[in-house]
């Protein structure tokens, strides 16, 4: 991006995921269940957390990225941030309930990414506590098979871009290819932004998604100590793909 565009990380990150709300009820639903104070891993710039504590929860939201947090703590003031990775960290409190929205779980890079952050949740969960994360489905958006011809498959149409207006200043970010890579799921994505005098600035990004099954996830679960695992179905909207959020007790 050029120097000239005032979008930086807090920017993309509220123009990809600052929208998304298919998830919220049922964050709310499990705090409602569980009470609080409630710890929110990758939070971001505080989509989850800033929700929740609008409902009046005491929220702790962790971020490896100090400047996400500094745009969530002007935003609610009320939510506690602390700038630490998922995979080690360590506060003098636990919890009735701990949550990693999003695709937190798929980005720890792999097995033992996902290990160090089970050892670090179990560790600050109450007895009879809480976690609940997020998968999403990334394989799900590649097609399989071949056409009635037998040609290749034909790619489903991307979705609509994410977009946001700021300080005159119109961002954009679509989602142009998606495909498997060396045991990712790497997305590549269109980024745009137009001044408001008109000017083009463009950009292209990958992320990658760690594939791993819903059902080998929760055998890690089970072997960090995780006990009553229970499923929950986030719905796919017109926008974005759907979701499992794993439920399970220390």
């Amino acid at each position: 991006m050029s120097r000239h565009s005032p979008a930086d990380a807090v920017t993309w990150h509220d123009v990809e995921h600052g929208a998304y709300d298919a998830d919220l009820p049922l964050w709310r639903e499990l705090a409602e269940a569980e009470g609080d104070p409630i710890l929110d891993l990758g939070a971001g710039t505080g989509r989850v957390a800033a929700d929740l504590a609008s409902k009046g929860y005491e929220v702790v939201a962790l971020d490896r990225d100090s400047d996400l947090l500094a745009a969530l703590a002007e935003r609610a003031p009320t939510v506690t941030t602390v700038t630490a990775d998922a995979r080690d960290f360590q506060l003098d409190v636990t919890f009735p309930l701990v949550i990693a929205p999003m695709q937190l779980m798929q980005i720890l890079g792999g097995p033992s990414g996902r290990a160090a952050m089970l050892e670090r949740v179990h560790a600050h969960l109450e007895e009879g506590g809480l976690f609940a994360a997020a998968f999403a489905r990334p394989l799900d958006a590649i097609p399989d098979g071949e056409g009635r011809d037998g040609s290749p498959p034909e790619a489903p149409a991307p979705p609509l871009p994410d977009m946001l207006e700021r300080d005159g200043w119109l961002f954009s970010s679509q989602p142009v290819a998606i495909e498997e890579r060396n045991g990712t799921v790497v997305v590549t994505r269109s980024r745009q932004a137009v001044s408001p005098s008109g000017e083009l600035e463009e950009d292209t990004v990958e992320i990658a998604l760690d594939v791993v099954s819903i059902e080998e996830f929760e055998d890690e679960l089970r072997a960090a100590g995780f006990r009553d695992l229970d499923r929950r179905e986030v719905p796919e909207t017109d926008d974005h793909i759907g979701s499992v959020v794993i439920a399970c007790r220390r």
